[in-house]
């Protein structure tokens, strides 16, 4: 990991769709805001079988207008071979040079998986389909995803979807730089050797975070959550803390080269800029 030391630190950011149009005019101002960190990058979600879909196409769009490189998340789950040819060719249409592709969740009460049943089937048929037209990210989980049988599997299900034509993988939020480091060991141990970036979430409410953290599979070490527990309902002491916590994991990944940080933004300018500033970006 030590190449990616010497050079500045390269960020992307993640945002999601906005639901309404006070929404997208709020986040509109926050980019603004954020794209004088200069990011490589902005990523937009969307929510469980492609339900915000269109609102992110749309959020992609205004980035691209606004000349900054954006992708949008692409998950395969309930889609069939010709709906995703539909959506790629969609996406060269606008212009769309780079994706998120990821396996996704089904939504509430849906029937079966579709054409696709992982991730790394997904980056093939992109693949076979475009050649090498878009830069493909795809998820990384250094805590083991929810889902996975056990933690061999999980590297494995990993290997198999940067064989399949991956370019950068982004990992889940972590608190503990150990389990960011142990990943990345065992997978290059397997032949992987794209840059893996971590992501990282910025702190600032404690009930959203540990009620994400259950979700996702994402490890809350103790101490940090037995100190939120303690903060109570006093958000200035909760924004502080997170602030240190955080600052200092992206410390411990920078000191060892790490190719980029990846920030889940929440649709919040403040908490990312003032980590960037603590760091010094």
């Amino acid at each position: 990991m030590s190449d990616f030391a010497s050079g500045p630190l390269p960020i992307s950011l993640e945002f999601f769709p906005p639901k309404t149009p006070e929404g997208a005019d709020k986040l509109t101002a926050v980019r603004q805001q954020l794209y004088a960190l200069k990011p490589e990058y902005c990523s937009v979600t969307y929510g469980a079988g492609g339900s915000t879909q269109d609102g992110t196409i749309q959020t992609v769009r205004a980035i691209l207008k606004e000349g900054h490189d954006a992708a949008p998340h692409f998950s395969c789950i309930g889609a069939s071979k010709a709906s995703v040819r539909e959506q790629l060719a969609q996406f060269k249409a606008e212009g769309i040079k780079r994706l998120v592709a990821l396996r996704g969740d089904l939504p509430s009460g849906y029937g079966g998986f579709g054409e696709f049943k992982y991730a790394s089937e997904l980056v093939a048929f992109i693949r076979e389909e475009t050649g090498s037209h878009f830069h493909i990210e795809v998820g990384a989980y250094p805590e083991m995803h929810p889902q996975a049988r056990n933690p061999q599997a999980d590297l494995q299900a990993f290997v198999t979807k940067v064989k399949a034509g991956a370019d950068v993988a982004i990992t889940q939020y972590f608190f503990n730089s150990d389990a960011y480091f142990r990943f990345v060991e065992d997978v290059q141990a397997l032949g992987v050797d794209i840059p893996i970036v971590p992501g990282i979430m910025p702190i600032t409410n404690s009930s959203q975070l540990m009620r994400f953290s259950d979700a996702c599979g994402a490890e809350i070490p103790r101490w940090i959550r037995t100190r939120l527990e303690g903060f109570g309902d006093d958000k200035a002491s909760i924004q502080a803390f997170g602030l240190d916590v955080v600052t200092d994991l992206c410390e411990q990944l920078r000191a060892v080269g790490v190719p980029g940080l990846h920030f889940y933004t929440m649709n919040q300018s403040g908490p990312v800029k003032a980590i960037c500033e603590q760091l010094g970006l």
